[in-house]
């Protein structure tokens, strides 16, 4: 069955929408601040092959690693009526605090796909508090693992399972009412896509998967097509693993042949004995968001906008890690720092922006029964087209702040300072945007843990464009503040401040740079 333009672009905004509704349930719906208010969630529509055919603007780690979750609850024998958990880096997950529901639909006794959420809980378990330590070196350090396995099974509640997952959290309540979100938020893609099918046929639902799927993939290649053929290196760094503080190299060979990316990370380092080495899922997800930057606004991501792409990652590499090695960092950290090295080997020729912050500035504060999570945001790089936005969050984040009021309302903490850094944003043509100050006094003790980089090596300017500030980890006010490495886990008494200066986005185009007299497009 083909389908007329106007069908399908009329089904790919309904697949999309349904989507998006599902994140607004989820949002809605969910118990902990880190959901309803920073958003740290994802949702998605895959086909009955688990392919990615719809997704919601979220957030593009979550997302660009979502069909290995599939994936795996497939390969458990998913039924129409089930919904699987699983938060196991290793088998379909990202990092432990991600937990991941899939729940197969069956549209008039047919399968159609799959519902898919996947949620930051703030708490999973591990040695401390957040399930995000700075010095964990196995991945049971850093809480609950997670196979895939079925929390609901034709229709009915696992209590026993669902009591075992909650056991392993400080925060047993707040997990609960997210988990139960996810459930709902995937229950009401069902409900929409039956809808769907009744008004506009079950044939028509399933033609518009696969041909938005080409659709996609058509639109991709020609994009790369009009990049000129080559090999392009670039260079990366992670600052310290949270055990040793040396740096760490990524390597990055991307080679543009055709209508087709190969993108190669042979040399990058071995994997670490700290938290920052990624799954292979991780990794693409990285190499995806690099490779939608370059895309018009218009072309759809789905599973085939990445079909183009080839990635190679060596086994038993940083990028490409084996268990049981941690990897709570190295979907937040190495996760931006691959994006951003992907992004500088197509700097000489694609239409690309300065580098960004290049971190999450991760930070996680917990105490008895209590923990709170933020990734803190930071300056975007300047581009050919404008200076680039202060106080966003960039590169594989999508979320928002936590506002103080909710935060002061919910944890025993008070917000003393934020605001921009101002002037930390790199000079050029077209500024970088500058990062953010946020000081934070705890009202109890509590366990701090600092999950960051960009602290040494600043964001690069971009044709002639200055570097953005570095970022800064302190502890203490006046005389008495004390920097912080970028990875850490300290205790703090009751009235200890904590502050954090993210880093500013890189400018574009000096005055001596032909490419900076461009004109904007």
């Amino acid at each position: 069955m083909t389908l007329d333009p106007i069908t399908l672009s009329v089904m790919r905004g309904a697949l999309e929408g349904v989507a998006a509704e599902m994140g607004s349930v989820l949002v809605h719906s969910a118990y902990s601040s880190n959901i309803k208010e920073r958003r740290d969630c994802s949702a998605a529509l895959f086909d009955d092959r688990g392919r990615m055919v719809a997704q919601a603007e979220h957030i593009p780690v979550h997302l660009g690693a979502m069909p290995e979750a599939v994936a795996a609850a497939m390969a458990r024998g998913a039924q129409p009526g089930d919904v699987f958990a699983l938060n196991d880096p290793y088998t379909g997950g990202t990092h432990l605090p991600d937990i991941t529901l899939v729940s197969p639909i069956a549209v008039q006794d047919r399968p159609v796909g799959y519902a898919v959420t996947r949620a930051h809980h703030s708490d999973v378990g591990g040695m401390v508090p957040g399930s995000m330590p700075s010095g964990s070196r196995d991945l049971w350090q850093e809480g609950l693992v997670i196979p895939p396995v079925r929390v609901v099974r034709g229709g009915r509640l696992d209590e026993d399972l669902f009591a075992l997952i909650l056991a392993n959290s400080r925060t047993p309540r707040l997990r609960r009412g997210d988990l139960r979100a996810q459930i709902a938020a995937n229950q009401i893609a069902g409900e929409r896509l039956t809808d769907l099918a009744a008004r506009r046929g079950l044939d028509t639902l399933l033609a518009a998967c696969n041909e938005i799927l080409a659709f996609a993939e058509c639109r991709t290649r020609e994009a790369v097509r009009k990049l000129p053929t080559g090999t392009y290196r670039a260079h990366g760094e992670l600052e310290g693993d949270g055990v040793i503080d040396a740096d760490i190299p990524i390597e990055v060979s991307l080679t543009v042949h055709g209508d087709r990316i190969r993108i190669d990370f042979t040399g990058t380092a071995d994997a670490v004995d700290g938290n920052v080495n990624c799954p292979l899922a991780v990794t693409r997800s990285a190499c995806y968001f690099a490779l939608r930057v370059l895309l018009p606004d218009d072309v759809p991501a789905n599973a085939g906008t990445y079909a183009p792409l080839e990635i190679v990652a060596p086994a038993g590499s940083l990028v490409n890690a084996a268990p049981p090695h941690a990897v709570v960092a190295g979907n937040v950290e190495t996760s931006q720092r691959i994006a951003d090295t992907v992004l500088a080997a197509l700097t000489e020729v694609a239409d690309v922006p300065a580098a960004g912050q290049g971190t999450m500035n991760n930070i996680v504060i917990g105490g008895r029964g209590w923990t709170y999570y933020e990734t803190v945001a930071g300056g975007q790089g300047g581009s050919r087209r404008a200076p680039g936005p202060s106080g966003v969050h960039v590169g594989m984040t999508n979320t928002l702040n936590t506002p103080i009021e909710a935060l002061e309302l919910e944890y025993p903490m008070r917000v003393e300072r934020y605001e921009l850094a101002e002037g930390s944003g790199g000079n050029g043509r077209h500024r970088g945007g500058d990062g953010v100050v946020r000081s934070i006094r705890v009202l109890e003790p509590a366990t701090v843990s600092l999950l960051t980089d960009r602290r040494r090596h600043a964001p690069s300017g971009l044709h002639g464009g200055e570097p953005g500030a570095p970022g800064r980890n302190l502890l203490g006010t006046g005389v008495e503040q004390t920097e912080l490495p970028p990875k850490t886990t300290l205790q703090l008494a009751a009235g200890g401040l904590v502050t954090m200066v993210t880093p500013g986005g890189g400018g574009w185009g000096g005055a001596d740079d032909p490419r900076a007299a461009a004109p904007g497009r």
